[in-house]
C-alpha cells in the first residue's frame, strides 16, 4: 500500500543548523503536501469565488489578489476547509508534530496557500 509521504514530491529545500523545528516541519512536510494538493486548493477557491464573488473573473489581477487574501483571512469555513485538505495528508507522527503547534502551522498553511492561489490566478 502506498503511504501518504510516498505520494509527495520531495523538495530540495535545505535546512540549516539555525532552522527551527517549525521551519523544518514546514519545509519537509507542509510544502510537499501543499504541492501535492495544489489542484484541490485551486478548485476549492474557484468554487468559493464563483459562489461568493460572482464577478470575480472580470476583476483585475490586483483586485483578485486582494480578494484572495481577504477571503483567506476572513472566511473561517474556507480557511478551515483548506487547512483540513492539508492536514488530511499528514501521517500520524506528522499530525502529532502539527498538533503540538497547530496555531502556528495553520497560519503558515494559510499564508502558503494564499501565495499559491495568487500566483496561479490571473
Amino acid at each position: 500500500m502506498i503511504s501518504k509521504p510516498d505520494l509527495r514530491t520531495p523538495l530540495s529545500i535545505a535546512n540549516n543548523e539555525s532552522s527551527t523545528p517549525a521551519e523544518h516541519f514546514q519545509n519537509q512536510v507542509l510544502r510537499p503536501v501543499l504541492k501535492l494538493q495544489n489542484d484541490l486548493y485551486l478548485r476549492l477557491f474557484s468554487s468559493y469565488a464563483s459562489r461568493q464573488i460572482p464577478a470575480f473573473s472580470s476583476l483585475t489581477t490586483e483586485q483578485k489578489h486582494h480578494l484572495i487574501e481577504k477571503s483567506l483571512q476572513k472566511d473561517t469555513v474556507l480557511k478551515n476547509t483548506l487547512i483540513g485538505v492539508s492536514i488530511g495528508m499528514l501521517t500520524e507522527q506528522e499530525l502529532e508534530s502539527y498538533i503540538s503547534d497547530s496555531k502556528t502551522f495553520n497560519k503558515r498553511i494559510i499564508a502558503m496557500v494564499t501565495e499559491r492561489i495568487k500566483s496561479q490566478v490571473k
